[in-house]
């Protein structure tokens, strides 16, 4: 009984030492540098700024991805030959828009080359402020998109449209081309901003679409002057540009 009574005084003594301490820090003033303050320039969302090289190690290669896909067919036909229903592909969709309809579409073995020829890029440079991020790749076009939620449109023309978006902290473009081709980008950085994956699905008049993750990691780019090329076997290369005359 002693020792019951003695602990609940200690902890009768310690919440009125708490409560009194939360009094006092409330009474006392607070100085401009206590107070948040809100940098007008860093984004609300994860920052993809940066140099991005390829990881080969992390990376799909096509010819392996499109193998395990033709197995994964062969495997859900021989089972449909069996009786046993293998379903068909879930829907994407970006917003409102739905992006295959189940209609019957190119060869898969086309779908593939085009994702590999689309990732062909090594390094890619990324921009990123309060208002748009902007994604460089050498000999392809741009890709611009604002911060803000909801499906954007950014090209748009009788050669093709295009349109991107936000899914939670995911950035997805779609392009759509002639005869019903559709290329989407999923781009997501992790965490601690050092690590990039882009996911690349390609698909033609609805089909299924065939998919190639490329990962990247950031690096310090070189200065104007050299000219640096990512291999398999040595990494990244770089020589000296020499100057026109």
């Amino acid at each position: 009984m002693n020792f019951q009574r003695r602990l609940s005084q200690v902890t009768f003594g310690l919440v009125v030492l708490l409560l009194g301490a939360q009094q006092l820090a409330a009474q006392a003033p607070r100085s401009e540098e206590d107070l948040p303050l809100l940098d007008l320039n860093t984004p609300l969302r994860l920052n993809f700024a940066g140099s991005w090289e390829k990881d080969f190690a992390r990376s799909d290669k096509w010819e392996d991805e499109l193998n395990r896909v033709l197995q994964m067919r062969q495997e859900q036909a021989a089972l449909q030959r069996a009786g046993v229903g293998g379903g068909s592909a879930p829907r994407v969709s970006l917003g409102n828009l739905n992006l295959n309809s189940g209609r019957r579409g190119a060869n898969l073995f086309e779908l593939a080359q085009l994702a590999e020829y689309i990732n062909r890029q090594t390094t890619m440079e990324i921009t990123q402020d309060r208002n748009e991020i902007r994604i460089e790749r050498r000999g392809e076009a741009p890709l611009v998109c604002s911060l803000e939620m909801g499906p954007m449109s950014t090209f748009s023309s009788a050669h093709g449209t295009e349109i991107c978006g936000w899914d939670l902290q995911q950035l997805v473009f779609e392009i759509t081309l002639p005869e019903d081709l559709v290329i989407r980008h999923r781009f997501s950085v992790a965490a601690d901003g050092e690590e990039l994956r882009m996911v690349t699905s390609v698909s033609s008049k609805g089909s299924a679409p065939f998919n190639l993750i490329t990962a990247f990691n950031r690096y310090d780019a070189g200065p104007d002057n050299l000219n640096c090329v990512l291999t398999v076997s040595r990494g990244r290369v770089c020589s000296q540009v020499t100057p026109l005359d």
